[in-house]
């Protein structure tokens, strides 16, 4: 069974060969100030934090 990546990559490479750009989703905090900032939804944490307590995204 294909994990969700792989079912991801096949997508974007289906895309990109039929000349649609794909970009890269944000793999990593934002900072912002002294807090992470999440890309997904702009929620600040503290620096140790792992997880976007706001939408639950985590790198």
């Amino acid at each position: 069974m294909a994990s969700a990546q792989e079912s991801e990559d096949m997508f974007n490479e289906f895309l990109a060969q039929r000349g649609h750009d794909v970009e890269s989703v944000e793999t990593s905090w934002e900072e912002s100030y002294s807090k992470k900032q999440c890309p997904e939804c702009g929620g600040l944490h503290d620096p140790s934090a792992t997880v976007c307590s706001v939408c639950g995204w985590s790198p």
